[in-house]
């Protein structure tokens, strides 16, 4: 049987049994496809059900979340934790709260935290987990007591030598607090490593809120200085305008980039002029409002609710709102408008049809699995602080992150030409992250 008709036989068993979640099923095809690469030219690989264990779960934890509202109304709720891979450390990735979280979609996000936690080089393995709670038009005590309750069935299946959860989309600063002091209670201990993107004074990391979209600016500078040019000067879509978006705008214009365009579900606004992060910053963090708050406060800026943030000019795109953001359609634009780069803060927001005609347009790609790695490196980080007692300046911590993401993209680029698709960081990310967990899986036997 040949490598193609072994793939094909394996993706077609893994769509019977896991039917209905064709977010995971995206991602599995995708890694599949560069595996088959690797299997022409390392075949032991596929032994020991090595792939089929790869793409079947260690743990899917699912159960219910009760809780009060204000009015004395009980909702019950979906709570999720798929505990993936633990071959190279203890699982680690986010926490979801939204609408569309289903069994699928966090079986994706823990499938691609696999490859994402390798690349970064540090001892964790891949997990993921959350619920279709909505912390939006909550108030402060429904999301307190939600996070109770979703804490009292996690903490039985966590712990810093275990299971470490971090924040996802709407779990930030608020909600982790609310999910630590509640597992502190249950357990009857501090240990602060057992979730990440705490407050600095109980135990977070400086730069921990920035890392994911600092890190993705980091990977896409270092595209740029391998086609022998500079960050400096080229102008940048970023979609979305939550924590990763705003961190990728802030470091993208301190490095010397406009960034001329940015959105939220409501719409997007264009900025020819640059953005300002700080009214950026208090209309959605501190207001919570919309976008078009923004551009009816800063001159210049024009909200928009027709077309797409995508038919902006620029030199790189950074999609970093959510999945399957950016469609075919939306990639030829782009191409048409000049885009040359495009890296990944959000997890998959570029469907395949996209990702197919950057490659034909000769637009470079980075992968969120290695483009977005910023925030997991930075949650190991922290873990690391957690572990010594210690806690590092912004500066040592923010030059860690750096040096890791020129790692990530020497390891892709690196890959990718060894294994004859230069210059393909999907390949090399996809190759580069699967490698490392291949190797410690076999190395500990079939478990």
């Amino acid at each position: 049987m040949t490598v193609d008709e072994q793939v094909s036989n394996y993706y077609d068993m893994l769509l019977k049994r896991n039917a209905g979640e064709p977010e995971f099923h995206q991602a599995v095809a995708e890694v599949l496809e560069s595996l088959k690469i690797v299997l022409e030219k390392d075949p032991h690989y596929a032994d020991y059900g090595l792939i089929q264990r790869l793409c079947e779960p260690e743990r899917q934890l699912i159960f219910r979340v009760p809780w009060v509202d204000d009015n004395g109304q009980v909702h019950v709720n979906r709570g999720f934790r798929v505990q993936f891979n633990s071959a190279l450390g203890p699982y680690k990735g986010g926490l979801r709260f939204h609408p569309s979280v289903n069994l699928g979609i966090v079986k994706f996000l823990g499938f691609e935290q696999i490859f994402k936690n390798s690349l970064t080089g540090l001892p964790i393995g891949g997990g993921k987990g959350g619920s279709d709670f909505d912390p939006k038009g909550k108030s402060e005590l429904e999301i307190m007591r939600f996070c109770q309750s979703f804490m009292t069935e996690l903490h039985r299946h966590i712990g810093e030598y275990k299971d470490v959860p971090a924040g996802d989309i709407g779990v930030g600063g608020r909600e982790i607090g609310y999910l630590f002091g509640h597992y502190r209670r249950l357990a009857n201990q501090h240990e602060s490593g057992v979730l990440t993107g705490k407050g600095l004074t109980w135990g977070g990391s400086l730069v921990r809120t920035e890392a994911t979209g600092f890190g993705t600016v980091y990977f896409v500078q270092e595209m740029i200085k391998a086609e022998g040019e500079a960050l400096e000067g080229k102008k940048i879509i970023v979609s979305g305008s939550g924590n990763v978006a705003t961190y990728a705008i802030q470091k993208a214009q301190e490095l010397g980039a406009v960034v001329v365009g940015f959105s939220d579900s409501s719409g997007w606004v264009s900025t020819p002029n640059g953005v300002d992060v700080a009214k950026l910053r208090e209309i959605k963090e501190v207001r919570r409002a919309r976008v078009s708050s923004y551009a009816d406060e800063v001159e210049g800026a024009e909200y928009h609710t027709d077309g797409s943030i995508w038919d902006l000019t620029a030199d790189i795109a950074l999609p970093c709102a959510t999945q399957n953001e950016l469609d075919g359609d939306n990639a030829r634009t782009l191409a048409d408008n000049g885009c040359r780069f495009v890296a990944e803060g959000a997890n998959m927001p570029s469907t395949p049809e996209a990702i197919e005609v950057f490659r034909e347009r000769g637009i470079l790609f980075g992968p969120g699995k290695a483009a977005n790695a910023g925030g997991v490196a930075t949650s190991a980080l922290e873990m690391q602080q957690n572990a010594s007692r210690d806690s590092w300046s912004f500066e040592y911590t923010d030059e860690r992150l750096h040096r890791i993401m020129k790692n990530i993209f020497k390891s892709c680029a690196t890959t990718a030409k060894e294994y004859g698709h230069e210059k393909n960081y999907v390949v090399g990310a996809n190759i580069a992250g699967f490698k490392k967990v291949a190797d410690a899986m076999l190395a500990q036997g079939v478990i």
